[in-house]
């Protein structure tokens, strides 16, 4: 392994000559770059490859979501999320929350950037980074499926890069945005109104934005309240965003470029009802079960729950520096989320836990904040090899993050700080109709954990504070062959560096822990995965399909279940194996009709325990189950348009038992999750100067379902999936 000496004289050498390549620039570098010039923005990526770049010359499974489909899921839903349930064969399920709870890309959790910039953190996963801003401000996503060293700690699943819009249209553009939305019942409407602004000149550009939207509370198929979500929901609570961002060219030719952005996106709860737990199926205690549901009331002393996403970005770039490209990334980060009142054994300032009635209310926050220096430098036919483009650059990043029980002010995870130093090398090489790539990410981590004093509930257990080194050498490769025109066909091997969130079993020390010292605690180790993937990708005049198989694996792994007596979750640490098939494909059958359809298959293994040697299959928290999702578009002129989708998702029964040969211990593996089929529909009108008005109808059946992965008993998780909404879009340009 490398000293920590030499890593730092290496990112020292890099400091002074490199820099990280921006989404922003893809259109302006579209236009000059010669490698660009026949492709259209739509084919072109950035995330992972950190410059712009051709996604016929990347080598692994990419899904580029547009525009039109941000904007088609907008006309339905707010959430942040469900785009990528519709358009993302390997994302599970949108929680339809506040709460990404249960969300994963190809089984593992994914790194979420806004414009290269991490969400939430890898220190605490508080599983809230799906709601970071208005998505009207978002012009595209950019999803890396599978791990990428490229973009740093945290993507073990794969990258989501939300890329704000880019003014397009030259001169000033402004746009108002309003929506009503209804499930028909007493305080189900939501409101939004969106303000923009674009400008685009010869020099200079801006693009700004304001929204704002009021939610009322949700239905389910039965037109029964839906239980507010214990991890925050986005029923009940009122939003508000400002996204600015401008730029300006300058230097000779306009190689030179400087451009700052500032996202403030807040939303919080109402807190104008309280969670009604509902009950499973049991024979005696519960023959007739019933969800979770909502009443109207609050709990005294609580405060309201939220998200507080606040960043801060410069970025410099030079498009002719010694004949490459120099870019500069400098941001600053600062996110807080606070959950609802729960009052579970957990939270209670004594243990045991007093009786029911006497039980005390305390509300979880994270907090975290982030600041991050990426420098970067591209070199095309590099050493005078034609086709040779050679990318050099270091991350620097500094996050804190900690965990309170707010109400009575106490420690549940302690202070952290983790600062990463990581230079990186990439080279690809264009030989004819075939591209090679490879690649080495050097991780220089350190992770410094505060002194604490456990919960009662974990038996007030003195922690001694400490620091872990983390020092990683991660390597990728592959090679895709444009066979003809129509056909291309890639393999690839990548890994990825994250911690398994390791708030968990921080808080989670107790009397019978066999370490009581930071340093000592192995559920802290990275999580380290491989992923091995091939694929094919045909692309023809009418339609375009690709397909491809992959094996993730990792040797120190992570996966969660539920602890029957805590109700709490448990980080297991053991090798889990994930393979999967996944299937896309767009078709035009004639100038008027669109379609689209998508299949994803998922299986994993991991160990009852630890060292057992005893395999068994990854359930639903980890794994989302087999998926497809479709849609048809009719276009019978320019003013109309109307979209039919619907996303299926299917059966999963597990049903494993295993003999432990030593000592014929018996373990058991029994999980049930049914499937369903959600249909959604949407048409739009332009009305000329009038502006265009869209009509959205979430689920259009009004399917009555239970989420998948709140399918299985958990502390108060019993909840039903939203019924019918109805939304009414008028969007006007001026």
């Amino acid at each position: 392994m490398l000293s920590k000496p030499l890593t730092v004289a290496i990112a020292s050498v890099l400091l002074a000559t490199t820099g990280a390549a921006q989404a922003q620039q893809v259109e302006q570098e579209s236009d000059e770059s010669s490698e660009l010039d026949a492709t259209t923005l739509d084919q072109v990526v950035v995330t992972g490859v950190r410059t712009p770049k051709a996604i016929d010359r990347i080598p692994g499974a990419i899904t580029l979501v547009s525009q039109a489909e941000i904007q088609n899921t907008l006309e339905l839903t707010e959430d942040a999320t469900a785009v990528l349930t519709r358009t993302v064969p390997g994302y599970s399920e949108s929680s339809q929350a506040m709460s990404n709870s249960g969300e994963t890309l190809r089984g593992r959790v994914a790194l979420r950037l806004f414009d290269g910039i991490p969400q939430g953190s890898p220190l605490r996963e508080g599983s809230r980074n799906g709601t970071f801003t208005d998505m009207g401000v978002i012009g595209r996503i950019e999803v890396i499926n599978g791990p990428s060293a490229a973009e740093g700690i945290g993507g073990a699943g794969g990258v989501i890069n939300y890329l704000s819009k880019v003014p397009t249209t030259p001169g000033h553009e402004t746009t108002l945005t309003t929506r009503y939305s209804t499930q028909f019942g007493d305080d189900s409407s939501q409101y939004k109104v969106g303000l923009s602004h674009a400008y685009k000149g010869e020099n200079a550009d801006f693009f700004g934005s304001a929204a704002y939207i009021d939610r009322g509370i949700s239905y389910d198929g039965d037109g029964r309240r839906i239980g507010m979500n214990t991890s925050g929901s986005l029923a009940d609570s009122r939003t508000k965003n400002l996204f600015l961002k401008g730029g300006y060219n300058f230097g000779e030719y306009g190689y030179q470029r400087i451009q700052a952005s500032y996202s403030n996106f807040r939303i919080r709860g109402k807190a104008n009802y309280i969670q009604v737990e509902g009950c499973r199926y049991d024979p005696v205690d519960c023959p007739k079960p019933t969800t979770n549901t909502s009443e109207r009331g609050s709990i005294a002393g609580s405060l309201a729950e939220f998200n507080d996403f606040e960043q801060f970005a410069v970025n410099y770039s030079h498009g002719n520096f010694f004949d490459g490209t120099l870019t500069v990334d400098a941001y600053w980060a600062d996110q807080a989320m606070r959950y609802l009142p729960e009052n579970g054994a957990d939270r209670q300032l004594t243990k045991p836990a007093p009786p029911e009635d006497q039980r005390i209310y305390d509300q979880s926050e994270i907090t975290s904040e982030k600041k991050g220096l990426r420098l970067g430098y591209t070199r095309g036919d590099a050493f005078n090899v034609a086709g040779l483009e050679l990318r050099v650059g270091v991350d620097l990043v500094k996050d804190t993050a900690a965990q309170r029980l707010a109400l009575t002010d106490r420690i549940w995870v302690p202070p952290m700080e983790y600062t990463s130093v990581a230079p990186y090398l990439q080279a690809s090489w264009d030989i004819g109709p075939v591209t090679l790539s490879a690649g080495v990410r050097r991780e220089d981590d350190e992770l410094h954990v505060d002194s604490y004093t456990t919960t009662a509930y974990r038996d007030s257990v003195a922690v001694d504070g400490g620091g872990l080194e983390y020092t990683e050498n991660l390597i990728n490769f592959g090679g895709i062959w444009r066979i003809t025109d129509q056909w291309s066909a890639f393999a690839s091997y990548s890994e990825g560096f994250g911690l398994a969130n390791i708030g968990i079993p921080l808080r989670n020390i107790n009397a019978s822990s066999s370490c009581r010292d930071v340093d000592c605690i192995a559920d802290l180790d990275p999580l380290i995965t491989e992923n091995k993937e091939i694929g094919v990708n045909w692309r023809g005049e009418r339609a375009q399909i690709g397909a491809s198989v992959y094996r993730s694996t990792s040797e120190f792994g992570s996966s969660l279940s539920v602890d029957p007596a805590t109700d709490d979750f448990i980080l297991t640490r053991a090798p889990t194996e994930i393979e999967g098939f996944e299937f896309s494909s767009a078709w035009t059958f004639s100038e008027a009709w669109k379609g689209t359809l998508l299949y994803s298959r998922i299986r994993g293994k991991t160990e009852y325990y630890p060292g057992s040697g005893l395999e068994k299959e990854m359930g639903i928290l980890d794994l989302s189950p087999d998926k497809v999702s479709a849609s048809l578009t009719w276009t019978p002129n320019d003013r109309f348009n109307a979209t039919l989708g619907v996303v299926k998702t299917f059966d999963r029964d597990l049903r494993e038992t295993h003999v432990r040969a030593s000592d014929g211990a018996t373990f058991t593996n029994d999980e049930n999750t049914y499937g369903y089929a959600l249909w959604d529909l949407s048409a739009n009108y332009d009305m000329g100067r009038y502006g265009e008005i869209a009509l959205g109808v979430e689920n259009l059946f009004d399917k009555q379902y239970v989420l998948t992965w709140s399918q299985l008993p958990g502390w108060q998780n019993y909840w039903a999936g939203r019924g019918r909404m109805v939304s009414l879009t008028h969007t006007i340009k001026f």
